[in-house]
């Protein structure tokens, strides 16, 4: 997984639309960025809710907010129009930016081990650096504290 001081991954993206764009769009300002495991799921829909929710005070601060998952850019879509979500979705469907962040991980639940998402943010300075990276996401309150965080830079 990606730790504080390492450079903003060279990552190619798909946006709702399924046009592709790539995270260096954001560079010179700080950005946050969270790989969630699924949309339209209870922790994934708060998250994304949650972060939405804040939307007003990231853009205040000067950064903008992008969750990632491997779902198809119509899902994402979908899933943003049925909660109202404001902040920007992004598709990995080839899992690109999941190996390169580290987010793709061997889970286990109810003995049966698999591939996938770790729910993570990571924090990024205006200079394409890390600055904070949260592993293993617990959803409460963890808007509010990345939002902290952020404007801390």
């Amino acid at each position: 997984m990606l730790e504080v001081g390492d450079a903003i991954p060279a990552v190619t993206l798909k946006d709702m639309e399924g046009v592709d764009f790539a995270l260096d769009h954001y560079s010179g300002k700080p950005l946050v960025v969270y790989f969630y495991p699924k949309a339209d799921t209870p922790g994934c829909t708060n998250e994304a809710k949650d972060f939405t929710a804040l939307a007003d005070e990231y853009a205040a601060a000067g950064v903008p907010v992008i969750g990632i998952s491997k779902d198809k850019p119509a899902k994402l879509k979908k899933f943003s129009e049925k909660y109202g979500l404001s902040v920007i979705l992004a598709s990995d469907e080839p899992g690109d930016a999941c190996a390169a962040f580290g987010t793709w991980v061997e889970k286990s639940m109810y003995g049966r081990t698999y591939m996938g998402i770790e729910r993570a943010t990571f924090l990024f300075g205006a200079d394409g650096t890390v600055q904070r990276v949260w592993p293993k996401v617990k959803v409460k309150g963890h808007a509010a504290e990345v939002l902290e965080a952020a404007r801390a830079l």
